[in-house]
């Protein structure tokens, strides 16, 4: 009995199995591994919803933390392509590099938009692939989730049923989410918009909004007021009902170019972790919410 005591003693004290270590690059991501994964998945997200995920230093932080990672989670498509090499290369883990199980990029999974038929770095920050801002459009959540769980089992497969199940519940739940804010959102079809940088093509593609005009004269280049003028002239012709900016663009050309063309300036959170997007679900309900208040 004694020995019993003693067996059943140092069970409990094993420690649980550890968590996968998750490098997510962005917060949608991360986001997307815990609705899938819960506390199997121990996730770190490299940058924040105020931050330009172009434009990332390659820390000593964050290669500390990809040198753990059992898997890296990143959008591909050229967006992370100023910094993930070196945080990849400087971390030493084979297990994240380009072609290991542990390396998934989210874009090779969804139908990419704005791919050019020509590439010319003297146009901006023009992506090879097409544009990466594909988690604007909840639907590619479904397509990049199902591959995610799939990837996930193959790196812990002891949890393989787990994150299918994970998936399947989350699949159900969104899908019932996506049908509401289509229906909430029928007013913005057609609907005119101005936009501060080429940031939301697949969010159009879902709603039926027209882009009008960028305030951008290159994807990644700050307006001049000139420009900006140009713009509210040549846009005014296509009566836009709003300029649309992410919360990490700085507010001085959509604020200017609102209080010109007298439309309203709409903030949208980009991604999780913006006011009031603290999840998936809320960075939906907030986008739809915002962009319906600009045309009461």
């Amino acid at each position: 009995m004694k020995r019993l005591l003693l067996v059943l003693l140092a069970l409990t004290a094993m420690p649980a199995a550890a968590a996968l270590k998750v490098f997510a690059t962005v917060p949608e991501w991360g986001a997307l591994a815990k609705e899938i994964g819960g506390n199997r998945v121990q996730v770190f997200t490299a940058t924040t919803a105020l931050q330009d995920p172009h434009r990332i230093d390659a820390r000593p932080s964050l290669i500390a933390r990809a040198r753990s990672a059992d898997l890296l989670l990143a959008t591909g498509a050229e967006l992370e392509t100023g910094w993930l090499p070196v945080v990849q290369r400087e971390s030493g883990n084979a297990r994240i590099q380009a072609g290991q199980p542990g390396h998934f990029e989210a874009a090779a999974f969804v139908r990419m938009l704005d791919v050019p038929g020509k590439l010319d770095r003297a146009e901006g920050d023009v992506h090879a692939d097409g544009n990466p801002h594909i988690q604007t459009d909840p639907r590619n959540f479904l397509a990049v989730g199902e591959a995610l769980a799939a990837r996930l089992a193959l790196v812990d497969p002891a949890n393989a049923a787990a994150y299918r199940a994970g998936f399947s519940a989350f699949a159900e739940r969104w899908r019932a989410l996506i049908k509401q804010w289509e229906v909430q959102a029928a007013p913005l079809k057609g609907v005119a918009v101005v936009s501060q940088h080429k940031a939301w093509a697949y969010l159009y593609d879902w709603l039926g909004l027209r882009e009008v005009a960028t305030l951008e004269p290159k994807p990644g280049v700050e307006p001049s007021v000139a420009h900006l003028a140009r713009v509210r002239d040549q846009a005014a012709t296509n009566k836009p009902r709003m300029v649309i900016r992410a919360a990490y663009n700085p507010p001085r050309a959509a604020e200017w170019f609102a209080q010109e063309a007298k439309v309203p300036a709409v903030v949208l959170p980009f991604t999780v972790g913006a006011p009031e997007a603290d999840d998936l679900a809320a960075l939906f309900e907030t986008t739809v919410r915002r962009l319906l208040k600009a045309v009461e």
